[in-house]
């Protein structure tokens, strides 16, 4: 914001109370309230002026306070707003952003995963970090970006010791549309996104202790997806364990499983298998969620087989 003076926030709570998770604490003091804009209960009518600023030369980064609630704003984000260079209108640079995921026994109305609801969508583009470093470098490439991004969050990640690092202060971005090789194995690719990095590495690690190599992927954007870092790691191990925190059917999991038999099947030695939620709105008692969520448990499992395949 200090190096642009087009990009400006908007969303629910995000001025003095500085976000449902601190997210943009400071910012009013710091910007202004031009610059730092609260707005009513209403996704889909402050989504819709974000629109409208983006077509006006501003670059907008809205919060939806938790994104379980981006549905009113679904038809302006897939009827308008995608569809916008594609209809001649021109790049619009718009960035909608929010907390994602469960463990925080919030129920069904925050802990859900929406990616899915918009990776079907020609003109967006969805990133989803694991690490403080990517979450600042893939958020200012976002803002950069001439195109709207859906930018997902796992409120699991925000204050996890394991997950706190000093950041360089120089302007560095990562670039959307690229894999992370996290941890390097021939043994078995693991692909992976969000909160569920952190537990394949635990898993990674058990499995260690038995000699097995696992690689480990994070995708970080999904959508582009980037389907060379996949092909190239499956190509090495010949074996493919995907994992994400949503649910099993309509998981980004079918559509990786896809491009890699239609890309690397003559290198798989074995089955493509999926390690996943469970098909159910996401439970209020703690420990139906802890059975609903994918565990480390659930990953050396699955691991364990393909490895024995």
């Amino acid at each position: 914001m200090e190096r642009d003076e087009s990009v400006f926030l908007m969303g629910e709570d995000i001025g003095e109370y500085g976000g449902a998770f601190k997210v943009t604490r400071g910012f009013l003091a710091r910007f202004g309230a031009t610059r730092v804009v609260d707005t009513p209960i209403s996704e889909g009518g402050f989504t819709g002026a974000a629109a409208g600023a983006a077509h006006m030369g501003l670059r907008p980064v809205v919060e939806i306070q938790f994104m379980d609630f981006v549905s009113p704003a679904y038809d302006v984000l897939t009827n308008y707003i995608a569809t916008s260079r594609y209809r001649g209108a021109g790049p619009l640079p718009l960035v909608v952003r929010g907390p994602v995921g469960g463990g925080s026994r919030g129920g069904p109305f925050h802990s859900q995963n929406v990616e899915m609801a918009f990776f079907h969508t020609p003109g967006l583009k969805i990133v989803y970090p694991a690490t403080a470093r990517d979450a600042k470098g893939l958020l200012k490439s976002a803002i950069r970006d001439d195109d709207p991004v859906i930018f997902e969050e796992h409120k699991g990640l925000y204050r996890a010791p394991h997950c706190r690092e000093l950041l360089p202060d120089e302007d560095y971005v990562v670039p959307i549309g690229e894999a992370r090789t996290v941890l390097e194995g021939d043994d078995l690719t693991v692909v992976t996104y969000g909160l569920m990095v952190h537990r394949s590495l635990e898993a990674a690690a058990t499995l260690a202790r038995d000699g097995a190599r696992i690689e480990v992927i994070d995708l970080r954007t999904l959508l582009p997806l980037d389907e060379e870092a996949i092909s190239a790691s499956v190509r090495k191990t010949g074996k493919l364990l995907i994992v994400h925190e949503d649910t099993r059917t309509g998981g980004i999991a079918g559509e990786i499983a896809m491009r890699v038999n239609e890309r690397a099947f003559e290198w798989l030695d074995g089955p493509i298998l999926r390690v996943t939620a469970i098909d159910s709105p996401v439970p209020f008692s703690g420990e139906l969620e802890d059975y609903f969520l994918p565990s480390v448990e659930d990953v050396v499992t699955a691991a364990r087989y393909l490895l024995d395949y």
